[in-house]
């Protein structure tokens, strides 16, 4: 599979709980910001990115702990193997390490997060609207096309 040279936020990425899908939001645009930018800003997105990551993954975490979600290990583990590589790609590029470690990261992520989303945060947008409303979330997606 090719390198993603950008990630831009789309209907396609809505789960239909809106605090969850506002952080991905953010998510969405952090990354891009990694993908296209100058060598010379790489450091800069990477540090805005730990910074929303740690902010992303504890509120999902408390989600998931405060409501016992089934699949939290799992989830987290996700979340904290991201944060590891994170941190070890600032590291290294905060050393002098050739940017593209930080952009091969950012790449990474854009790989991973529609799969991410797709399967584990849906999960958690469903059980969290379960929970508050005793249904499913509704997600309504503007220019979607299908093929058959």
């Amino acid at each position: 599979m090719d390198a993603p040279t950008n990630l831009t936020w789309t209907d396609s990425f809505k789960l239909g709980y809106t605090p969850m899908d506002e952080t991905h939001q953010e998510f969405v645009e952090i990354v891009n910001a990694m993908l296209v930018c100058p060598e010379r800003d790489l450091l800069q997105h990477l540090d805005a990115f730990a910074v929303h990551g740690e902010s992303h993954f504890a509120q999902e975490l408390a989600w998931m702990t405060e409501t016992d979600f089934p699949s939290t290990d799992c989830h987290a583990g996700e979340h904290n193997a991201v944060m590891k590589s994170v941190y070890e790609v600032r590291d290294l590029l905060a050393a002098g390490a050739d940017p593209k470690v930080a952009r091969g990261l950012a790449e990474e992520l854009a790989r991973w997060f529609p799969g991410h989303a797709d399967y584990l945060d849906s999960a958690l947008a469903q059980w969290m609207v379960k929970k508050k409303s005793g249904g499913i979330p509704v997600v309504v997606r503007r220019n979607m096309t299908f093929q058959d």
